[in-house]
């Protein structure tokens, strides 16, 4: 069964897919979820500001708090209006993390069906705190261990104030440990991922490609 029904294609340059997991927990409520918000904004001017970019990239968007919700189905980031997300309950974030995998491939498999090309996809996870305690982080941490070794999706996650290092490393892959956003630049972030996002795009098959420095919102380095 076709997940995304008889949906044609908008053109067919090739495709990059990203996929946005944000934590929406109670204890994002006040300036982070704004902040959160404006990032996001900003992000889709940035985008569609890069005819390239905005041809080939298609975002998705699931939040996480007590449940989990695919608020935006992959698309062009010209093609729909920014949810205003607001806060929630408790933190699902492997639960989340597990549908963006499945996401990505049933995507993939439409990509193929509707004769589209497309660049390796990436999973950004952004959070604040900790997964809840019948979250199966072991589980999750393999899955995207074997998903990043195989190049079957690109996973970064950025830690929002007092979120715990420890806990999201075991997630990671070893390769891409947890970055911490300094403060609350969601803006500086979702700048250098809509550059990160023109870089690829305009990159050819089996291409090396210089990423953006991350110094404007983080200490590390990728």
């Amino acid at each position: 069964m076709n997940p995304f029904g008889g949906e044609s294609p908008e053109n067919y340059e090739q495709k990059c897919l990203c996929v946005l997991v944000l934590d929406v927990s109670a204890s994002m409520q006040g300036a982070p979820i704004a902040s959160l918000n404006q990032g996001l904004i900003d992000f889709q001017y940035e985008v569609i500001k890069d005819y390239t970019a905005s041809n080939r990239l298609e975002v998705s968007i699931i939040i996480f708090g007590s449940e989990v919700w695919a608020i935006q189905p992959p698309a062009l980031v010209s093609t729909f209006d920014m949810p205003q997300l607001t806060t929630r309950g408790s933190t699902k974030l492997v639960d989340a993390v597990r549908l963006a995998i499945k996401q990505i491939e049933d995507r993939k498999q439409w990509y193929k069906a509707t004769g589209q090309n497309y660049y390796r996809p990436m999973i950004i996870l952004m959070t604040d705190g900790e997964p809840d305690n019948d979250q199966d982080v072991k589980g999750l941490a393999m899955e995207i261990y074997h998903g990043v070794q195989n190049k079957k999706f690109l996973f970064y996650a950025i830690g929002v104030q007092n979120y715990n290092h420890a806990k999201l490393a075991q997630i990671c892959h070893p390769a891409t440990p947890p970055m911490p956003l300094d403060r609350l630049q969601f803006s500086a972030f979702f700048k250098w991922l809509s550059n990160s996002i023109g870089v690829i795009t305009k990159s050819k098959e089996g291409e090396k490609i210089s990423m953006p420095p991350v110094s404007g919102w983080t200490q590390m380095e990728l």
